[in-house]
């Protein structure tokens, strides 16, 4: 009879990141108890997870999307810069466009909404480590509407947005506040919010991001 092959028997090794610590505890619950897997650390914003994946170097990270200090967009991009080794797999509320985008295009492996059951959490953890992309059925939805649709590049009236409009929808894009993109940019807050409204405008929509999501859709942001 045939000798069985050896199996791995290294635990995959998990970053939990999520700034509420009862979602935390409830992640590290389901991990802990969970044979084939090590939860190695928890941070509450994506500056904090950057420090913890440079220390525990995990496998797979579990990133919440809209924290403090540092949003989750953001340190996806840092992380693929800094560590490309490590899988990150977005687990947030959060499913539209603006939200969406911005994640996958940072380098998430995957995106899962929290209301996923245990079984696929699980299942799409390991699928992420194997690097196999991972997706929630409505998110997968809303990508293909994104890739199918149409992608004018001016607004309603044939109006282009300007080079310092784009500017600060990039920055909003990633996760700044009105306050950040103010510093970043050298100019007021107030100016910020002139220059929102005219993004509103020209792209037909109310709020900001509808706005991200709307520029996204149109190819003015990648």
């Amino acid at each position: 009879m045939m000798d069985r092959m050896p199996v791995d028997s290294t635990p995959l090794r998990l970053l939990i990141v999520d700034d509420h610590p009862i979602v935390r505890d409830g992640l590290r619950g389901v991990f802990d108890g969970e044979e084939g897997f090590e939860v190695v650390g928890e941070a509450a914003d994506g500056a904090q997870a950057l420090v913890c994946a440079a220390q525990s170097r995990p496998d797979v990270i579990l990133m919440d999307l809209r924290m403090p200090t540092m949003g989750g967009v953001e340190a996806i991009g840092r992380l693929r810069a800094d560590q490309p080794d490590i899988r990150v797999l977005v687990l947030t509320t959060y499913d539209t466009e603006s939200d969406v985008l911005p994640a996958i295009e940072a380098g998430a492996t995957g995106y899962l909404l929290k209301d996923a059951p245990r079984e696929d959490l699980i299942r799409a953890v390991r699928a992420a480590a194997a690097g196999q992309p991972v997706l929630a059925p409505t998110v997968a939805r809303r990508l293909m509407t994104r890739v199918q649709a149409p992608t004018p590049s001016a607004g309603p009236a044939g109006e282009a947005l300007t080079d310092r409009e784009l500017e600060v929808l990039r920055l909003v894009a990633s996760g700044a506040t009105n306050r950040e993109t103010a510093r970043q940019l050298f100019i007021s807050e107030a100016t910020v919010k002139t220059h929102l409204l005219h993004a509103y405008a020209k792209l037909g929509v109310r709020d900001r991001a509808a706005a991200v999501g709307e520029a996204y859709k149109r190819g003015l942001l990648t």
